[in-house]
């Protein structure tokens, strides 16, 4: 029994900790959440459309050498 409580007290002590932390934190505006996700979008829509250009050149020099 005693090691129960032990375990809540622990338990109890770490999410006072936490939340304390949690106050701490600076939360990013709309505005800059915003920016963030475009620049992340435009990231990955270039990225994808240079890795699907090379799988492309790369079928099609292979597709040349198997005949």
């Amino acid at each position: 029994m005693e090691k129960i409580r032990e375990v809540l007290l622990k338990a109890r002590y770490f999410l006072k900790e936490a939340w304390a932390e949690l106050r701490k934190v600076t939360w990013p505006t709309r505005k800059q959440t915003l920016a963030s996700t475009a620049v992340v979008l435009v990231v990955v829509f270039t990225l994808s459309l240079f890795l699907g250009l090379i799988d492309f050149g790369l079928t099609k020099i292979i597709k040349v050498l198997l005949g």
